[in-house]
């Protein structure tokens, strides 16, 4: 946490002025480049730089490749036995693939006011805060701040480890043949992929968004390869086990949420471009035209990857596989199959990328204000990205792949993932009642947020009346567990003897400074 007691001096540096002092700091300052920086020492050892921003470097194609990228991960092929065994018929399933896409889209609409009414980054933590913030000083932050415990310490790091342990598992298993890879070396690759992916990200956004874009394109390449090889298949009349239609289609409201469940997995990403707000170029344009896009276009391709399924599997044959792409593969491509693992690991890393890529961007949101130690919120002085909250992003990855078995963790938690979605559009409902005269590029009809907040009300209550166990309750308590470290270091702003040293040896080895300018007290 910044300390806004010390002393603070303001220093002038222009290029050059390494040269006059060997201070670390100094030398740190004399690495900006270009006309000259306002630069300020407050006492608390840390570097505060006048003009140093977040490039908007995220184009409209870069915001739908990421979105994009980020939704079709491994989901599409590992969500569609969970859809189908729980819907019960082959017809309900591809009718709950359409009505996820739905969702999702209802959310992107509302999630599209927000962006740019609210252009910041953070995501659902900007909006929480400005919509709460009027209910007082404890209780206004108090929604974004257990927002970012949850989403910080666990969801954003666990995916980002799920998601390499799946490329690792897809990219060693053709070196054992039928045998099964060490668990030790799927998680040694696993950790190397989450280096890899942090490091790109950490030094280029161009880079990033560039890897991004490879990603996506050829993902989709892979889902267009399927969608045309089933629709090769109907033309031959491959139509027997579509034919099924809705035989043994469940009545249960809870089954339809849990199937749902399965389907949003693979839909999740939407929402992921509203955390880099600020890096996105013409956001009042690029930030509602390409979440549209994108999810229209991977809504198109979920459907019809299914279809493609079900011309040469049947159901049992379905529900008998964990790999549903590779028995679709054997059938449709023969001796060519081994391509569908190359096309998985693809694009889980393209789900990775954009997982780490939006990761950092939270960490570094809640830091500007004080929410996460002050290190979190500063960028690299010539890279300009968020390293160290990046980096933070990474290790609890490691940890949590250490640990190993966080499929459990993530299940539990997903319900509160659609806690949030509904708290988000309870904000939206605030702002909209009190900001109505200010100017909105984008202004979503009110009964979409109030639908989505309904929909996300059912998907939070119903697995839970379904089936309750102790997952559910841990998940309640790890987050009331965030209130006891907002009290004294976010609300009472207790601070941590020597952190503010700590601070300056992590600024001085990372090159990183802060965004914001610390006027004099």
């Amino acid at each position: 946490m910044r300390d806004t007691s010390a002393k603070k001096f303001k220093l002038s540096m222009v290029e050059g002025d390494e040269k006059k002092s060997s201070s670390p700091l100094r030398r740190l300052k004399g690495r900006m480049m270009g006309k000259e920086k306002s630069i300020e020492d407050d006492g608390s050892d840390t570097v505060s730089v006048k003009g140093v921003h977040m490039r908007r470097n995220v184009s409209l194609m870069g915001g739908i490749s990421l979105v994009g990228g980020t939704m079709i991960g491994s989901g599409i092929f590992i969500s569609p036995k969970g859809v189908l065994r729980n819907s019960g018929s082959i017809a309900a399933s591809l009718i709950i693939w359409v009505a996820c896409g739905v969702i999702s889209m209802l959310g992107a609409f509302s999630y599209s006011e927000l962006g740019t009414l609210i252009p910041k980054s953070g995501g659902e933590y900007a909006y929480f805060l400005a919509a709460f913030s009027r209910y007082g000083k404890f209780c206004g932050p108090l929604p974004a701040y257990l927002y970012v415990w949850c989403t910080v310490m666990v969801n954003k790091p666990t995916s980002l480890a799920v998601i390499c342990l799946a490329i690792a598992t897809y990219s060693i298993q053709p070196f054992f043949g039928s045998c099964n890879p060490p668990l030790i070396a799927i998680k040694i690759l696993a950790a190397v992929f989450i280096v890899l992916v942090t490091a790109w990200n950490s030094f280029s956004v161009k880079l990033a968004t560039k890897l991004q874009n490879f990603f996506m394109v050829a993902k989709v390449l892979a889902l267009v390869s399927i969608i045309i090889g089933g629709v090769v298949k109907l033309s031959y009349g491959s139509m027997t086990h579509l034919g099924a239609g809705f035989d043994g289609t469940t009545t249960s409201p809870s089954m339809i949420a849990i199937a749902c469940y399965s389907g949003l997995f693979a839909y999740d990403g939407w929402n992921n471009l509203n955390f880099v707000t600020e890096e996105i170029k013409n956001p009042k344009r690029n930030l509602p035209l390409a979440i549209m896009i994108s999810i229209t276009l991977v809504m198109f391709c979920y459907v019809f990857t299914n279809v493609s399924y079900f011309t040469v599997l049947s159901k049992e044959e379905f529900l008998a596989t964990d790999a549903v792409a590779v028995s679709w593969a054997k059938y449709v491509l023969g001796p060519a199959s081994v391509v569908i693992p190359i096309a998985v690991c693809l694009s889980a890393l393209g789900a990775a990328n954009g997982s780490c890529f939006t990761g950092g961007r939270l960490s570094f949101a809640a830091a500007r204000d004080s929410f996460l130690p002050s290190i979190m919120e500063m960028i690299h002085v010539e890279y300009r990205t968020p390293i160290p909250s990046l980096l933070w992003n990474a290790f609890l990855a490691l940890i949590y792949l250490i640990i190993g078995d966080i499929y459990t963790l993530i299940d539990c938690l997903s319900f509160l993932t659609w806690a949030f979605y509904g708290l988000t559009m309870v904000s939206l409902l605030i702002l909209r009642r009190h900001t109505v005269d200010d100017h909105r590029s984008y202004k979503v009809p009110l009964v979409i947020p109030i639908l989505f907040l309904i929909i996300a009300v059912c998907l939070v209550f119903l697995p839970i009346l379904h089936n309750p166990h102790l997952g559910f309750l841990y998940s309640f308590l790890f987050t009331v567990s965030g209130v006891f470290l907002y009290i004294p270091f976010v609300y009472k702003k207790v601070r941590i003897p020597k952190v503010d040293k700590i601070t300056k040896v992590l600024q001085i080895m990372l090159s990183v400074v802060p965004t914001d300018y610390v006027k004099d007290s």
